[in-house]
């Protein structure tokens, strides 16, 4: 593609976003830890479905390279917010309890999700690594994986935020009812290791206490780390699903980003990078997530919803059981 050909729609891209980013920083969206993330789909998708006949085709170029290389490279920026000294702190049991979290929550959201509710696969795949890993932006590094379409993933999206904010107000009352025999420090890793969003884990731990959310955010930011395997995986099981239900086989998606992440996490890790200049590529790497957001949304076209039914939130229904439920039981478990 040609500079001239994209930057039509990534200056709309951008100024769109750049709005998200502004009312994400008013009180309200403050108070329900609301990102830029989710009005940059919200205003998208407004946008996108307000145009006559769809989107002018002088924006698609620009469109498109943001729900695609801007995305991939948000995602491998996504690495300078966490470094392998803070995984270090979780020691074996703490690792281990983010690994069967991510990897149970992903093999029942492919199981019910496929098998049971009859979701299709690339849809299953986005609800369920929301759910597992890191909510919105676990959702849109899915996508080019499963070879997701613009309105599946607007649909993922929308389990997360919608489960991941319940989460952010449901465990500091469970925590303040007593009903989860736990101390603060052990409640941190619970939230930390069962919530949808970075933020909404940063919203329950320090509805709790500071140390409960200091905790929290250690936890979480290691099941982010899981995204480079778990992306692998989903490559590998998704294409077999296709390969079984079409009789064709077809090349093994390797989501190379995911690479990149895990080489920025190291790159992290070395304190080579000055604090200010991490602090502002974290800056950055969320206004880029913020731009795929709004592109992703403007691609989302509302009547594309109506075959797809409630079986996604269905779906995210049962996720988020398992979250609460069995994300206790193996805290319990592994950590008291």
């Amino acid at each position: 593609m040609k500079s001239s050909t994209l930057f039509p729609g990534v200056a709309v891209v951008a100024a769109l976003a750049t709005a998200a980013w502004l009312i994400s920083g008013f009180d309200f969206a403050e108070s329900l830890r609301l990102s830029p993330l989710i009005f940059g789909i919200v205003i998208g998708a407004l946008v996108g479905n307000s145009a006559p006949g769809g989107l002018p085709a002088s924006l698609s170029d620009g469109v498109t390279f943001c729900t695609k290389r801007i995305l991939r490279a948000a995602i491998v920026l996504y690495g300078f917010k966490i470094t392998f000294s803070q995984v270090a702190e979780l020691g074996v049991e703490g690792l281990l309890l983010d690994v069967l979290m991510v990897g149970g929550t992903l093999c029942l959201g492919a199981f019910v999700g496929i098998r049971l509710l009859r979701v299709d696969r690339a849809t299953a795949w986005m609800v369920a690594s929301g759910a597992a890993i890191c909510g919105a932006a676990a959702v849109i590094a899915t996508e080019p994986v499963v070879k997701g379409k613009s309105h599946q993933t607007a649909a993922a999206v929308v389990t997360v935020v919608v489960f991941g904010t319940l989460s952010m107000f449901l465990y500091p009352i469970l925590y303040r009812a007593e009903l989860f025999e736990m101390s603060e420090d052990v409640f941190g890793v619970y939230i930390g290791a069962s919530v949808h969003e970075v933020a909404h884990v940063v919203g329950a731990g320090e509805a709790v206490s500071q140390q409960a959310g200091a905790t929290a955010v250690i936890v979480k930011m290691t099941r982010v780390l899981l995204l480079a395997p778990a992306l692998l995986g989903i490559g590998w099981l998704a294409n077999r699903g296709r390969a079984a239900e079409g009789g064709a086989s077809a090349p093994l998606p390797v989501p190379w980003f995911a690479f990149g992440f895990i080489a920025v996490v190291a790159l992290n890790s070395t304190g080579i990078v000055p604090a200010s200049a991490v602090e502002a590529l974290k800056t950055v790497d969320n206004f880029m997530l913020t731009m795929a957001m709004t592109a992703l949304g403007m691609n989302t076209v509302f009547n594309k919803f109506r075959g797809m039914g409630l079986g996604p939130m269905y779906l995210a229904v049962v996720l988020f059981v398992w979250l609460v439920g069995g994300g206790y039981l193996l805290t319990k478990l592994l950590i008291t």
